[in-house]
């Protein structure tokens, strides 16, 4: 699979029953979010099939 200049593949993770994604634990060091309190932009680029999350700014 061809990535994304600036992409960093982490894992892959199959979509729980009640619609979860599972975050991998990289995710909290390298963009410095906490659990339960950091909030997440979430895109959809449908012709692409891709879904991006971003860190909710305020």
């Amino acid at each position: 699979m061809k990535e994304k200049p600036g992409l960093v593949y982490l894992d892959t993770y199959v979509l729980q029953k009640d619609m979860r994604i599972r975050l991998p634990k990289e995710i909290i060091h390298n963009l410095n979010i906490q659990k339960g309190t950091t909030f997440f932009d979430i895109y959809l680029d449908s012709v692409k099939k891709e879904i991006v999350l971003k860190v909710k700014v305020d």
